[in-house]
């Protein structure tokens, strides 16, 4: 019976330097963490390589190999047949292992690549040799060196010889968990999840936050929130969700400030709790869905006058993106549909029919006087609401 492994290509990681390791035993955990529910296997890192070898016939390979394209970190992936380091073997059974590959192209090459340099045969060699079995075999193929159709790549390494048929794209990116912790303030739109996501492709772990206005938002509104959160938890890992009851803080803003400030206000008061249940959770900066200009909370003037009562940094990867950008982002990560659910946030509670495109901080800070900004927040951050998501 053939054996087959996975390999696994890096991408960025190649240009660490000396942390290069610890970035790869990152993505060894999270790859263990990934595949622990699929059978039992071991992962193993050498030479640029990580390989991933079933250990019992209950490792489920395709979907083991599904699994590698939520993987932040991986460059491409490709499954393997392992052979012995004798060109005998190599050309005896790699053939029969391509026939999948193959049957569905016409044009083909060999790529041989021999990083244990005491094999007989050179690179050239080897791929001469595996390329007249292939054609001896497979009688409608023909070799094209310039844009074959399907690249067969025999591989010479210290432990066993590798052959297998292209690769697939990984997710690239950095290891989940390399570059900090941050928390996502995620509401029931587009932008915020795609935020998300952009950052953990990046290497940043996740929590998030979510802010709830019942009985003006619904139930419905919160559960379409973890749908989202799954969605992102399939590339981050498990995300700790905080609800914050906001209701009260609305009706206040409402009650007692003016209207053209009312977004601008519940804003300020969400960016101050957020900072607080961020830096109660290890993390190190917000993140948020805003594109600059998309609407009137979301201009220049507004983003400093809300930057300008966090304690953190705030991390805005979509900030210079166009909808249809983030749109397609949020299709590819299969959260599109359930974004555009008519599921109204809290954001859209109390909207003032004229907003203020231009505020200073010094206006805001007026026009908030009237509220006891300490005991809102405080009752709120008591109040929150945790829990996981994956």
């Amino acid at each position: 019976m053939n054996k087959e492994i996975i390999l696994i290509k890096n991408g960025e990681l190649a240009l660490k330097g000396l942390n290069r390791s610890t970035f790869e035993e990152v993505m060894i955990k999270n790859i263990k963490r990934k595949l622990k529910p699929f059978g039992n296997f071991s992962v193993k890192r050498a030479q640029s390589t990580i390989t991933i070898e079933p250990m019992d016939d209950n490792f489920d390979m395709s979907i083991a190999l599904e699994q590698m394209q939520y993987i932040f970190g991986i460059a491409a992936f490709s499954k393997a047949l392992v052979c012995e380091k004798d060109i005998n073997d190599i050309l005896s059974r790699g053939p029969s292992y391509l026939a999948d590959a193959l049957s569905g192209v016409k044009t083909f090459k060999v790529e041989a690549k021999r990083s244990d340099k005491s094999f007989p045969l050179t690179s050239p060699e080897i791929s001469k040799l595996m390329g007249g079995e292939l054609l001896k075999k497979y009688k409608h193929l023909s070799v094209d060196v310039h844009n074959p159709e399907c690249v067969v790549t025999v591989e010479i390494r210290d432990f066993a010889a590798y052959v297998r048929a292209g690769q697939i794209r990984g997710a690239g990116g950095l290891p989940v968990g390399t570059a900090g912790k941050a928390a996502i303030l995620i509401s029931g739109g587009i932008d915020s999840p795609v935020a998300a996501y952009m950052m953990a492709k990046r290497g940043v772990a996740l929590s998030a936050i979510h802010f709830a206005s019942p009985p003006y938002t619904s139930p419905r509104a919160e559960q379409k929130v973890r749908e989202l959160l799954e969605k992102v938890s399939a590339y981050s890992g498990p995300i700790r969700l905080g609800v914050v009851p906001f209701t009260e803080i609305q009706e206040q803003i409402a009650k007692n400030c003016p209207e053209e400030f009312f977004t601008l206000i519940m804003r300020r008061m969400m960016m101050r709790i957020s900072c607080i249940l961020a830096e109660n959770s290890g993390c190190l900066a917000l993140i948020t869905g805003e594109s600059l200009g998309q609407v009137a909370s979301q201009t220049l003037p507004a983003l400093a006058v809300t930057d300008e009562v966090c304690t953190m940094p705030v991390l805005r990867p979509a900030i210079g993106m166009d909808k249809e950008e983030i749109i397609k982002i949020s299709k590819k990560i299969d959260a599109f549909d359930i974004s555009i659910q008519p599921y109204e946030d809290c954001c859209t509670v109390f909207t003032p029919k004229h907003p203020k495109t231009r505020p200073t901080v010094l206006q805001c800070i007026e026009a908030e006087k009237a509220l006891d900004i300490d005991a809102l927040i405080s009752r709120a951050v008591e109040n929150t609401e945790f829990s996981y998501v994956e």
